[in-house]
């Protein structure tokens, strides 16, 4: 009988009578209708009704099953078996290929496992379930599908296709004429470049996960895209316009085996963990600057003294308020002064700048032992800069583009401002782009009101997917950094590298994902990345006293390279989960970056900080209007004669999106 579609193949199943004939029955008729008399023939003519190609010799098919050869093996394990189950051992024969000697074999081996004495039905369905059917799953396909599952598994064999046809349906899209699908050769291959050719306009879909997809009327409405609102350095000559990674491109990261590359288990940590941290902190710090500035020895912070003495310690609050000049506290390192506390009087010190968790060397008097008067602050010392190595490759000059999330505007989840950023990248071709999160701000209004229809992570593959496959023609090599702003993370600092397991093999050489925060080398030259709004934490933390104009945002970006921490800020802001232990091992700069990259709600910056490169492009939306992204050129440059060292980053911009 011939089948009329897939409905009535589903329904169909293949009915063995004991002589061993085939039957097909279908839904809604009364009697099985044989196939053929032929149990071969029968197997070959519901194969060829399925679908399956022409006939071909079905091994596990055993032509002649004995019901006295299967009794005259059983004897000789001393077995006795009733016809019905005799009958019942034929059709195991036949169904799944065995002959007498090897089904007896498998059904004494199976008895003498499971302790069963006499041989029931019960026996023998247990045996086909726990046995046969186990075996079966595990025995390699060859060619197509398995020749059991055609008749065992019929209907997982029709979904199996109807799968592979549904696959095949939604590469096309519906039309009124008839469907072409494009033909492959060994010539012409179908490759994953020319199946994801589409523009990113068609990858990312917002009307799939938000009801209100409506695009920003203020976002659009802006006239001032393109604009470069702050620049660094020389632009002359310079051409923003990368070679889309068509050159020797390095990137690596930091710290070898001690980077972050995969989550560990958070908020485990105890307080003597946290402390242990902290001192290392200290005694490390206090350390360095012992050598630098040749201090003899540092003083206990609760030893009277009649003469100056020099002390090691923490800033900290006497409270749980902000601080300020009249709560500052210095805690003492556990080597010398075994974490004891002496407040600060601060009214003889002419400048200083200090923040909580501040490791400082203070010198004053402390006649009590009760209050220890400053009159003297060292400066921090930052660490050096990193030396190329052969290893890192040599490069004329190379282009880098930043920018940060939100990549959509507050009142609009269509990531308007995502696409234009994509449509910048294949304009300019970039060597290297840094983006940082959020991808999917947990800030945003449609996810703090739960408008959203999709699971974040879905939400945020799609925006991975869009970037990566959207900015293929240019070549550029991509950066991504986490954020615990990101929603569908845990927010916890620091942050390890996103998982995305679907990338190509093309991709894998030109898309790295790195950690939060993280010291990452472009040929050579190396930049710290981190996406947390350090600036604006510190900023509402730090009090200063400067007899001359100073710049706030110089002073913060300062004591983060000389504090040699991406977060020196203890306690944390309130918003910050940080784990300490992972904080001391990945959260440290191990020398100081030639660029040091932190976005942050403040307004955008370029400032040179101890000869370190620090760029805030700011975020590419800033509420309901369009942000800023920037753009670094990057070139080797030799330092002269009596000439001290010359930063490679020769340029930046920070442009409007």
């Amino acid at each position: 009988m011939r089948f009329r579609g897939p409905s009535d193949r589903l329904r169909a199943w293949a009915v063995w009578s004991s002589s061993g004939s085939v039957s097909v029955r279908v839904k809604g008729s009364e009697e099985p209708r044989p196939a053929h008399q032929s149990p071969r023939r029968g197997f070959l003519e519901l194969r060829s009704e399925l679908g399956e190609p022409g006939p071909r010799p079905l091994s596990w098919v055993t032509m002649s099953v004995s019901a006295q050869r299967l009794v005259e093996e059983l004897q000789i394990f001393d077995v006795e078996c009733e016809a019905a189950l005799t009958e019942k051992l034929v059709e195991l024969c036949i169904l799944y290929g065995q002959n007498e000697e090897g089904m007896v074999a498998e059904l004494i081996a199976f008895c003498t496992r499971t302790g069963k004495v006499c041989l029931t039905s019960e026996t023998l369905n247990s045996f086909e379930h726990e046995c046969l059917s186990k075996k079966l799953s595990r025995a390699p396909r060859d060619g197509g599908h398995a020749g059991t599952r055609d008749i065992v598994s019929i209907q997982e064999l029709i979904q199996v296709e109807e799968e592979e046809e549904s696959l095949l349906n939604s590469y096309t899209t519906p039309s009124k004429g008839s469907q072409k699908r494009a033909i492959t050769t060994p010539e012409t291959p179908l490759t994953k470049r020319t199946v994801s050719s589409r523009s990113p306009h068609q990858l990312l879909s917002p009307s799939s996960f938000s009801p209100s997809a409506t695009p920003s009327q203020k976002y659009n409405s802006r006239n001032n895209r393109g604009e470069v609102v702050t620049s660094f350095g020389s632009a002359e000559g310079v051409s923003w316009s990368g070679r889309g990674g068509a050159g020797n491109i390095s990137l690596k990261v930091l710290g070898g085996p001690e980077s972050l590359t995969g989550s560990y288990k958070s908020m485990f940590q105890k307080l003597p963990d946290i402390r242990d941290v902290l001192t290392c902190k200290i005694e490390e710090l206090g350390s360095e600057l012992k050598e630098h500035y040749k201090i003899e020895a540092f003083t206990p912070v609760l030893l009277p003294a009649q003469e100056p003495i020099t002390l090691l310690g923490q800033i900290g609050c006497d409270t749980n308020g902000k601080l300020n000049s009249k709560s500052v506290i210095l805690e003492g390192d556990r080597e010398h002064s075994s974490g004891a506390q002496i407040p600060v009087d601060l009214s003889e010190l002419k400048e200083y700048s200090l923040f909580p968790g501040q490791v400082v060397v203070m010198e004053g008097m402390n006649t009590t032992g009760r209050k220890f008067i400053a009159t003297k602050l060292y400066e921090g010392v930052p660490l050096p800069f990193y030396q190329p190595t052969k290893e890192d490759g040599d490069f004329e000059q190379n282009m880098v583009l930043v920018a940060c999330g939100p990549y959509t505007t507050s009142d609009s989840i269509t990531y308007d401002p995502l696409l234009d950023l994509i449509a910048i990248i294949n304009r300019d071709q970039p060597d290297v782009c840094i983006l940082f999160g959020p991808f999917l701000d947990a800030k945003h209004e449609q996810v703090e009101n739960c408008l959203l229809t999709s699971p974040f992570e879905d939400i945020f593959k799609q925006c991975l997917r869009t970037i990566i496959e959207g900015t293929r023609s240019s070549g550029s090599h991509l950066v991504f950094v986490p954020s615990v702003r990101d929603v569908h993370r845990e927010p916890v600092y620091p942050q390890p590298p996103f998982s995305y397991s679907d990338l190509s093999r093309d991709d894998r050489k030109r898309v790295q994902f790195v950690s939060e925060p993280c010291s990452l080398s472009i040929n050579g030259v190396i930049f710290g990345l981190t996406s947390t709004d350090l600036l604006f934490h510190m900023g509402a933390e730090e009090i200063s006293s400067a007899s001359g104009t100073s710049d706030r945002l110089s002073r913060i970006l300062k004591h983060i390279l000389t504090q040699r921490s991406y977060y020196p800020l203890y306690p944390p802001q309130e918003d910050m989960a940080i784990d300490y232990e992972s904080f001391y091992t990945y959260a440290q700069l191990s020398v100081t970056p030639d660029v040091f990259i932190i976005p942050s709600e403040l307004k955008y910056f370029v400032k040179d900080v101890l000869g370190c490169v620090c760029v805030n492009p700011g975020r590419l939306t800033k509420g309901q209007v369009g942000g800023t992204f920037g753009r670094l050129f990057l070139r080797r440059q030799q330092a002269a004669g009596g000439e001290g060292r010359r930063s490679p980053c020769t340029a930046v911009q920070v442009v409007r999106i």
